[in-house]
């Protein structure tokens, strides 16, 4: 598989790489080893409906943590819009998308920036093996940058939850929708599926954020 052997060959390619800490360097064997074992995912691409996705209305102010992040890791925040807009869901697409959520659901031991860091957020790639909801969907989507898929159509999004917090999910745009990888569930759901209230996400077209219509837009994103 060629995420695996990525990950084996190093998960962050430049600067970053030299921050990788024992304990990251751990997780990613038990991450690849994992992924070798794994069985046939419970989710199945049959079972996915085919349903609109989230509708975009206009600009939205960035999450400042997200702009830190992006001057620190370049390269996670280009955008190609000569890539797709959309990932086309094959079975063997769909498989990588289930594993990568999981093994990564798994690694990370979840933190927030103000126990881990004490400062109220920063996004970065889980080097340390430890981070709260926006750097496990940022490593998922390193990960799946990694395994072929277009960046363009990974967005990382914000909500608010279940609890009236902050909290960021990966959204994948896709021939069957918008689908959500969470943090706080494996199960990979419909964007409208998941409970929560959209307010933005990344925008396709610029390195800029765009509004999903939600009334509340949160400062931080500070679940675990």
């Amino acid at each position: 598989m060629r995420f695996a052997v990525s990950m084996m060959q190093g998960l962050v390619k430049g600067p970053a790489s030299r921050r990788l800490s024992r304990v990251r360097r751990a997780a990613l064997a038990a991450l690849a080893v994992a992924g070798l074992a794994a069985p046939a995912q419970a989710q199945t691409l049959a079972s996915l409906p085919t349903e609109a996705g989230a509708r975009v209305q206009g600009d939205a102010k960035p999450i400042a943590a997200w702009v830190t992040f992006c001057q620190t890791y370049a390269a996670e925040c280009a955008l190609d819009r000569g890539e797709p807009a959309r990932i086309s869901l094959t079975p063997a697409t769909w498989a990588t998308i289930v594993s990568v959520n999981r093994r990564v659901n798994k690694a990370i031991e979840p933190m927030t920036d103000q126990d881990h860091l004490h400062v109220a957020d920063r996004w970065d790639l889980a080097e340390d093996g430890i981070g709260d909801c926006e750097d496990f969907q940022l490593l998922k989507r390193h990960m799946l940058a990694e395994a072929g898929l277009p960046r363009r159509a990974m967005r990382m999004t914000v909500v608010i939850d279940e609890k009236g917090e902050g909290h960021a999910v990966l959204t994948l745009i896709t021939d069957r929708g918008d689908l959500v990888l969470d943090n706080k569930t494996s199960a990979i759901l419909p964007w409208h599926k998941t409970g929560y209230v959209f307010i933005k996400r990344e925008s396709q077209d610029a390195v800029a954020w765009v509004s999903l219509g939600g009334v509340t837009s949160p400062v931080t994103t500070a679940n675990r």
